[in-house]
């Protein structure tokens, strides 16, 4: 066992809460909030978890559960369990090598790894990390030009399924990272960067691994005619200038051959729209509480979300997940599978691959355990009958 194995392995670490704490000793204040932080006074952070809370099991019991197959099948490739890692943009913050160390991770458990647009490594190099399902997210920072660049080489890089973001008609209002000048961190002004000095030299793992990575200034895989890659510091502004819009899935689609999954879906009425543009994946996502406040939690969307779909697409969803049974739950009403990004990047920050191993691990034992529990013996078991949800979590007719 290594020492990054060591550091996260049970006893030290029994659960996704555990791995937050150790990546909070281990990360700078700045880098830790980037991560944990959400929107404004993060109420749908906090709603995310709190939703997972309130659904309720209603266990099959006296079965005798022989073996407990949590694998699942979604848009054509099989996973080892319901999970895919969502995108997480600047996890070299994090890592000097986030992306990869995620990628390899997942591929070893057998589960998805998506690559966000808003990466620090080049996609080639993320995909020849993984022999396992990948997807990438796009934004279209940098105009459609760099945007169809990139698709060409995600599609060259063995990625087969395009996750498009909707969610962000400008940049979240992330109180932590304005306190803290998370946008001075990141930025190439060296003499700004000075405040941070008692932070990271109190960290000085991280510090070195941050100096020894070139400080991650420009985004490799989005680039710009003309310039070259985009600098990092570009892309909150950038973002506010390319907001994807219904007309764009029509061009996005015929530049991109294989499934289009739409992600930030929170009605109906935009997973119908979605449906309509051919998307042939919804992932119920409110951006992890880190763009508009006060929006549904997502797995209080998701019952509407799948009642639109109607079977027409497969729906996953984001948000709060911290536990594999909190991933049972979103199976049992409707989702074909998840995406965790916090209880990863957590891993990622405690310590590397073997956190992000670890992260997975914790899940896959938990949802096996909530499946033996339930009187179940495989994912495709898990059904509306086996859980209640509050009768405040039901809607007027619109």
């Amino acid at each position: 066992m290594t020492r990054q194995e060591r550091r996260v392995a049970s006893p030290r670490v029994v659960n996704i809460g555990d791995l937050r704490r150790a990546a909070q000793a281990r990360l700078p204040q700045v880098v830790f909030d980037y991560v944990d932080g959400g929107a404004e006074g993060e109420v749908t952070l906090r709603e995310n978890t709190r939703a997972f809370e309130e659904v309720t099991f209603r266990p099959r019991n006296a079965v005798a559960v022989k073996k407990c197959d949590p694998r699942a099948t979604v848009l054509g490739s099989e996973l080892a369990m319901p999970l895919l890692l969502a995108p997480v943009g600047f996890s070299r913050l994090i890592h000097p090598k986030g992306e990869v160390c995620g990628a390899r991770a997942a591929g070893k458990a057998g589960v998805g790894f998506t690559l966000t647009t808003i990466s620090g490594s080049p996609v080639e190099e993320v995909g020849a990390a993984t022999t396992g399902p990948k997807w990438y997210q796009l934004y279209l920072v940098g105009g459609r030009e760099a945007a169809e660049a990139a698709l060409l080489r995600a599609r060259a890089a063995g990625f087969t399924v395009l996750a498009i973001t909707i969610d962000t008609g400008t940049f979240g209002f992330r109180e932590r990272d304005i306190r803290n000048g998370a946008g001075t961190l990141i930025g190439g002004n060296l003499f700004a960067k000075t405040r941070f000095l008692p932070q990271v030299l109190a960290h000085p793992g991280w510090l070195w691994r941050f100096m020894r990575d070139g400080r991650m200034l420009v985004l490799p895989n989005v680039i710009v005619p003309g310039r070259g890659p985009m600098p990092l510091s570009e892309t909150q502004a950038s973002l506010a200038r390319s907001v994807v819009t219904w007309a764009d899935l029509q061009w996005i689609r015929k530049a991109w051959p294989g499934p289009v999954v739409v992600k930030g879906v929170l009605t109906g009425e935009d997973a119908r729209r979605a449906l309509d543009e051919g998307a042939a994946g919804i992932v119920v996502s409110n951006h992890g509480g880190r763009q508009l406040d006060g929006v549904s939690a997502t797995l209080r969307a998701l019952p509407e979300v799948v009642a639109a779909v109607n079977g027409r697409a497969e729906v996953l969803v984001d948000g709060g997940i911290r536990r594999g049974s909190d991933i049972a739950k979103a199976i049992c009403l409707g989702a074909r599978a998840v995406l965790i990004g916090r209880a990863y990047a957590y891993g990622l920050g405690a310590a590397g691959e073997a956190g992000v191993t670890r992260a997975i691990e914790i899940l896959r034992a938990d949802l096996q355990r909530a499946l033996a529990l339930l009187g179940v013996e495989s994912i495709a078991e898990l059904d509306r009958s086996l859980v209640d949800v509050p009768a405040s979590w039901a809607t007027l007719p619109r």
